[in-house]
C-alpha cells in the first residue's frame, strides 16, 4: 500500500500543475476565522437538507401505500427530493463551502505529495 501512495505521489509531482502548486504553501487562515452567521445558517440548511430529504421521501412512500394512491410516492417523491437538493446547494453556497473545500483540498494535496513522494525533495511550511 505504502509502495501504490509513492507511485501516485511521484506521478503526481511529474504535472505542471502540481509542482506549480507546491511552490506555493496554501494560506489556512480563512478556516481559522470565526464563523460568520452567513456560514452558520449555510450549515444549518444543509443539515436541514438531511432532515427533509431522504425522510421525507420515504414519509410520502408510506402515505402513498396507506392512502392507496401511488402518485402520492411517484410525484411527491422526486419533488421533495430536488427541493432537498436545492436547499443544500443555497446552504452550501452560504457556508462557502466550494472555497474551503478547495484550500482543504490543495492542503491535503500537497501534504500527501510531501510525504510520499521520492523524485524531489520538497519542503513543506514547517521546515522554512
Amino acid at each position: 500500500m505504502y509502495t501504490i501512495r509513492r507511485k501516485i505521489a511521484d506521478y503526481l509531482i511529474q504535472k505542471k500543475s502540481i509542482s506549480k502548486m507546491m511552490e506555493s504553501p496554501v494560506d489556512l487562515s480563512q478556516l481559522r476565522q470565526r464563523p460568520t452567521k452567513r456560514m452558520i445558517w449555510g450549515w444549518i440548511l444543509m443539515a436541514f437538507s438531511y432532515v427533509i430529504g431522504w425522510p421525507a421521501v420515504a414519509a410520502l412512500g408510506a402515505l402513498a401505500v396507506w392512502y392507496k394512491k401511488p402518485l402520492i410516492a411517484v410525484i411527491g417523491g422526486p419533488t421533495i427530493y430536488v427541493i432537498s437538493c436545492l436547499v443544500f446547494i443555497l446552504g452550501a453556497w452560504l457556508a462557502h463551502a466550494p472555497q474551503h473545500l478547495g484550500t482543504l483540498t490543495k492542503y491535503a494535496s500537497q501534504a500527501f505529495i510531501r510525504k510520499y513522494s521520492t523524485k524531489s525533495k520538497i519542503s513543506g511550511p514547517e521546515e522554512n
